[in-house]
């Protein structure tokens, strides 16, 4: 007698599935699981990079969500999945609407969408403006350390724009044992200069602090130079700034011309999202017909398969990915269930009867 066993996939839908209870993860949680913890995080976003590069995700280009009446603002859609240890799906839905500056509200907000990897249900919805801004930060702060370890440590920092996410950076340079002997400071709206000024002598930095009047001083006088505007189109164009060679964390993608990338060693988080929506890596390739001046990713330099030139100025230019959202908002969803403190939103899927009241009487 022939035994015909069934396969992993039929074992898997034989068995009962369940849908998860839908959980609320409000900032304050948010904050509450990611503060102090900036190695944690930085070592969280380092593994999952690798995984993207094994192909052990799927990330497809962000969709963004653009207005005639407001040409400034934009909301953008990052969907994405994650394997290994995290598997799980899910969604990353932030707007950037710049006039809310004026009006004394951030220019950022966001929520995540995590959905089961087994039966697609949404299980929790975070606030994530807080763990876009972590992972970004996290990314930036990975660059910093890998892409000088074959040059000369920087130490004179340089924050170009001066906003939410120029804060995350600097908190998680601090928070990964750098310190530097000046840190520079520039801005168009001198009021923000001042606040981030205020921000840094409170945060307890040994530095010497200088708000810088224009943009080529501040680059000049830094080694490691931080671009975190909101600038659409590239602002900066005089290679001859960057002549000193210095380390540049381009993390705002749109402030370089394109020739100041082609006199320089570019790294980046993944090429084919870096080089869309008119960054200057996508204006680069445009210009030159070639993309022969990216020398590879950031997971490329942390495997050894690129080694970047050490007499040139170095560009990292992250796009920003989905699956590093979903690796960091699993993590603060895990430590919440961990905490006991999750919000459950009772009955939130109340339609679960494939034929109604009907349905519960079969079998």
């Amino acid at each position: 007698m022939t035994t015909i066993r069934p396969t992993a996939m039929e074992s898997a839908m034989s068995e009962p599935m369940a849908v998860p209870p839908f959980a609320v993860i409000p900032g304050a949680q948010v904050q509450r699981v990611l503060q102090g913890r900036e190695k944690e995080i930085v070592e969280l976003v380092e593994a999952t990079y690798r995984l993207h590069g094994a192909g052990d995700s799927v990330n497809p280009p962000s969709y963004f969500l653009r207005f005639p009446d407001r040409p400034s603002s934009r909301i953008i859609a990052l969907p994405a999945s994650i394997g290994g240890a995290v598997r799980v799906d899910g969604l990353k839905w932030i707007s950037s609407f710049p006039q809310n500056v004026t009006a004394g509200i951030p220019r950022a907000s966001a929520v995540l969408i995590l959905n089961d990897h087994d039966t697609g249900y949404p299980f929790a919805c975070l606030e994530s403006s807080i763990i876009s801004a972590t992972r970004t930060a996290a990314s930036a702060a990975s660059a910093a350390d890998w892409l000088s370890r074959d040059r000369r440590r920087p130490t004179r920092v340089g924050f170009f724009g001066v906003g939410l996410i120029a804060r995350y950076i600097h908190a998680f340079l601090a928070g990964t044992g750098w310190s530097f002997d000046e840190i520079g400071v520039h801005d168009l709206s001198p009021e923000s200069a001042a606040g981030f000024r205020t921000y840094l002598e409170q945060s307890g930095t040994a530095g010497r602090i200088t708000v810088h009047d224009s943009a080529e001083q501040l680059i000049r006088n830094s080694d490691l130079v931080v671009f975190a505007t909101v600038a659409a189109q590239p602002h900066v164009s005089d290679p001859s700034w960057f002549a000193h060679n210095p380390l540049v964390l381009h993390v705002s993608l749109r402030d370089l011309a394109p020739q100041i990338l082609l006199a320089s060693a570019n790294i980046v988080d993944d090429i084919e999202h870096c080089l869309k929506a008119n960054t200057s890596p996508h204006l680069a390739e445009q210009l030159t017909g070639n993309r022969d001046f990216l020398h590879g990713t950031l997971d490329d330099v942390m495997a050894g398969r690129v080694t970047v030139p050490v007499h040139r100025p170095l560009v990292f230019s992250p796009f920003g990915l989905g699956v590093l959202d979903l690796a960091v908002g699993k993590y603060v969803y895990d430590e919440v269930v961990r905490s006991g403190e999750l919000q459950i939103i009772d009955d939130f899927f109340h339609e679960l009867s494939r034929y109604g009241r009907a349905d519960r009487n079969l079998g």
